[in-house]
């Protein structure tokens, strides 16, 4: 299938499915006339690079994380290296979840010493 069709069968755009196509996400063949086609399978690679971007990894997560998903929910068979590289994300996060918390604190008492 081309792009188009693979955009409108995911719901992402043409310029997102190239994106990931550019950060090694997607590995389209190339048909003689040098257009992109894609198979059956990157529509399901799609699904799960969608969920693992909702998940608050990177690019350069989800190109590792690949390789271990499994179905359209991108299940992850847990490597020892995916795992700590997962803990590591989301100890990340935490750390900004907190720094959030403590930006909050400081504009909430802004707002509250207003009144």
């Amino acid at each position: 299938m081309r792009i188009g069709e693979l955009a409108q069968r995911t719901g992402v755009s043409t310029r997102l499915l190239r994106y990931y196509g550019e950060q090694g996400l997607l590995t389209p063949s190339r048909d003689a006339n040098g257009y992109r086609s894609f198979d059956e399978d990157d529509v399901v690679r799609v699904r799960q690079i969608r969920r693992l971007l909702a998940a608050g990894l990177t690019t350069g997560v989800i190109a590792s994380a690949l390789r271990c998903a499994r179905g359209e929910e991108a299940r992850l068979d847990l490597c020892p290296e995916l795992a700590g590289v997962l803990h590591r994300e989301l100890a990340a996060m935490d750390d900004r979840i907190g720094a959030l918390q403590r930006h909050r604190a400081v504009l909430a008492g802004y707002l509250s010493a207003d009144r």
